[in-house]
């Protein structure tokens, strides 16, 4: 079991480091699809026999975090008629060489954590707090909106990968919680998105330091 959950978060950890450096969007809305179908997986490796409800979820995670809001980001970035993210306020080479460190790091400090037995063994710590840290990175250093939700996304896979440390007190709780929150917050900023291009013809969020009343 733990081969195949390590092999999966380690999978998600490098998809990570993929999204700090890419300057397209529609290849940083496909890592993170992906990164979300990854993470889709985890409960059914995780649990020893395979219950009708770990199933649900991680379908309904799959189809969620892998179809429906890479579905809606597309769709927004069609509508802004953009591509890429230029400018980006940290630049792409300096985001990975941070988000590198910050993955190691990340790994240091699982090792130090007062964890049960079960998890030492596992990358399930170090995945959720490199993921923690990379959605930090991406809300912050990029400038274009569909790049900072991504970056949200990413946040929210990795307060995800920590709500699996729970599955076997409270199954699946905790991430149904977080997925109906993440599936608002989406929709919220699609219409921020929306306003904000039709307001200034522009995604750009550097554009809004200069508003005066």
């Amino acid at each position: 079991m733990n081969e195949s959950l390590n092999l999966l978060v380690a999978l998600a950890m490098g998809l990570n480091l993929v999204a700090l450096g890419s300057s397209r969007l529609p290849s940083l809305i496909r890592v993170v699809a992906l990164q979300g179908m990854v993470l889709g997986l985890v409960p059914l490796v995780m649990e020893h026999e395979v219950r009708g409800m770990v199933v649900l979820v991680a379908v309904a995670t799959v189809a969620m975090k892998g179809l429906v809001i890479p579905g809606l980001l597309r769709r927004a970035m069609r509508t802004a008629n953009i591509d890429r993210d230029l400018f980006p306020l940290v630049g792409f080479l300096p985001s990975l060489l941070i988000g590198a460190a910050g993955t190691i790091g990340a790994v240091v400090l699982a090792r130090w954590l007062p964890l049960l037995p079960e998890h030492h063994e596992t990358l399930l710590v170090s995945g959720a707090l490199a993921s923690v840290f990379t959605g930090l990175l991406l809300l912050i250093g990029r400038s274009k909106a569909i790049s900072q939700v991504c970056g949200y996304l990413v946040l929210e896979n990795g307060i995800y990968l920590f709500g699996m440390l729970l599955l076997g007190s409270t199954p699946l709780l905790v991430e149904g919680g977080i997925l109906l929150d993440l599936t608002v917050a989406v929709f919220v900023i699609g219409i921020i998105v929306d306003r904000i291009q039709r307001a200034f013809d522009t995604l750009d969020t550097r554009k809004l330091t200069v508003l005066r009343e």
